[in-house]
């Protein structure tokens, strides 16, 4: 049997505004993970694809703690492509913290304790990837998910939108988060989509890249 201390490898952990989802606002520690095997054309945060230390369970729960801050959320990068990440969340839960995850929605998402807030991807055709979507994974979603769609065009809205009213998405989950690509779209556009079309769906924008330059890390 081995004695093997469990390691995520992580980019960063820092604490900021929650900047997306509906815990925005909210102040919250990140902890972003490294590694990611997808890559969506609209990328923000490439630096956390092989950039990162490699740190025990306790050693980042002893950083989380110096925030003294009740909400977590495990980011990427891609958080699921990590073995120990599931357990990672489970000990956060167990210490107290109310936890998130971001994930892209590729991977199987119920390796994760129930109680966490899982923030579940679907990708648009505009990311090109939207072949890498799980769908295995929407009949597992609950009422503590969500499910976000970034989209970057017409295209993308329609796409999305179709994928929201074909999987019943809004009365599955606990929100449907629709983004604008940062500089891509303007926000108001898909804003005037989602109320012409009396869609069910949270629109929502980066809240960090305003407050904070774009491309700030660490934010």
């Amino acid at each position: 049997m081995s004695d093997k201390v469990p390691t995520l490898t992580v980019n960063e952990i820092y604490q900021s505004i929650q900047g997306e989802s509906t815990f925005a606002g909210l102040p919250c520690v990140f902890i972003r993970l490294t590694f990611c095997d997808l890559r969506c054309s609209w990328c923000d945060t490439e630096y956390a694809f092989y950039e990162g230390n490699k740190m025990s369970l306790d050693e980042i729960l002893a950083e989380v703690d110096k925030f003294d801050c009740p909400l977590v959320e495990l980011t990427g990068g891609e958080p699921l492509l990590q073995p120990a990440s599931p357990a990672l969340m489970t000990k956060l839960l167990e210490k107290g913290y109310q936890v998130l995850l971001e994930t892209a929605g590729h991977r199987d998402i119920s390796v994760v304790d129930r109680r966490v807030v899982r923030i579940m991807d679907l990708k648009c055709p505009d990311s090109g990837m939207s072949d890498k979507n799980r769908w295995e994974n929407i009949p597992g979603l609950t009422a503590n998910d969500e499910v976000k769609c970034v989209i970057a065009s017409r295209a993308d809205y329609e796409w999305a939108r179709e994928k929201v009213l074909q999987y019943d998405l809004p009365d599955k989950v606990r929100a449907v988060l629709f983004s604008a690509v940062f500089g891509k779209i303007e926000p108001r556009q898909i804003v005037d989509w989602i109320l012409a079309d009396k869609l069910p769906v949270r629109f929502q924008l980066q809240m960090h890249k305003f407050i904070w330059d774009p491309k700030k890390k660490g934010v």
